[in-house]
């Protein structure tokens, strides 16, 4: 008997199995076997049912949507990038740049003279003392999955935010800075709003800091994240700045165009010459389906 071809099969079913086939595997494997799968796999129409099926949009979604891969990596790797940014594993993954006063603390929700945080799964805060305490991470982009032509032609926007306290009955100042730096960590963008100072007698209400790099320039490869202050009555203990809840995300939000072939480095990026198939360009899909037929799945 002899072998019938998988690409015998109505193109909606085919888009319909590719929607089962993981991301990566569909553009490592699938894309290249032949320009069949290749223009069924670059359709939005399957991107945008993987979305759904993920549950990343619903059918209610209207809002525009540059290009339907990208957004689906994006939405995949959407995840607050820095590591225990809540203090419920005490100091691990922090390097800390200044440990002055009684040192950088850990301490639980609402703290003394303090209240509790907005969002109640936020138990532990970090302190600092009253000498300056600063500590950071160094977010690698690429180690989370981002590759190197989305950064630099896609430019997703990267969100940053953070959460500080005063004690009522203490003062503090209270830092941040967030830079935005190439693989030999030279800056290209940074934000750095002035200190913050807090008097004494004050209210302890947890107060947000934001902010979004759009439109950086390309080459970006780490965000720095650095945090902290000190207090202004130079007490002993820990009578500085609280901070907790930090984070760092890339959006799946673009403001640039996105290049068709924008996918991970990782990936080949096969063109018509990859398929062996002849040009394509004046076939119709079945036409397209003949050329693969001799792919026997």
């Amino acid at each position: 008997m002899a072998a019938v071809s998988i690409n015998v099969l109505p193109e909606h079913i085919l888009l319909e199995l590719f929607a089962h086939v993981p991301a990566r595997q569909l553009l490592l494997h699938c894309r290249p076997v032949c320009s069949l799968w290749r223009d069924l796999i670059d359709l939005a129409t399957l991107w945008k049912r993987k979305c759904l099926r993920e549950g990343f949009v619903t059918e209610a979604w209207d809002q525009p949507v540059a290009d339907w891969k990208i957004f689906y990596f994006l939405r995949s790797l959407h995840r607050n990038l820095l590591d225990n940014p809540c203090a419920e594993d005490g100091l691990r993954a922090w390097q800390i740049d200044s440990n002055g006063g009684d040192e950088w603390q850990v301490e639980s929700c609402p703290g003394a003279h303090g209240t509790n945080f907005p969002d109640p799964s936020v138990k532990k805060y970090f302190v600092t003392s009253y000498s300056m305490c600063l500590k950071s991470q160094l977010v690698d982009l690429k180690a989370h999955g981002y590759w190197e032509e989305l950064l630099d032609k896609v430019r997703p926007d990267i969100e940053v935010r953070d959460w500080f306290a005063a004690r009522a009955d203490s003062g503090c100042s209270y830092h941040l800075r967030v830079q935005l730096t190439s693989a030999d960590y030279i800056v290209l963008a940074s934000f750095e709003p002035p200190p913050v100072t807090i008097h004494q007698w004050n209210d302890a209400a947890w107060t947000e800091v934001s902010h979004t790099f759009s439109d950086y320039p390309p080459g970006v490869r780490h965000v720095f994240f650095q945090h902290g202050g000190k207090d202004t009555q130079f007490w002993a203990g820990w009578y500085g700045p609280r901070v907790t809840n930090s984070s760092v995300i890339v959006s799946c939000k673009t403001r640039n165009p996105v290049p068709s072939t924008a996918q991970p480095e990782t990936l080949p990026t096969p063109g018509p010459d990859d398929c062996q198939c002849p040009s394509d360009s004046q076939r119709s899909p079945a036409d397209r389906s003949s050329a693969c037929g001799g792919q026997g799945q």
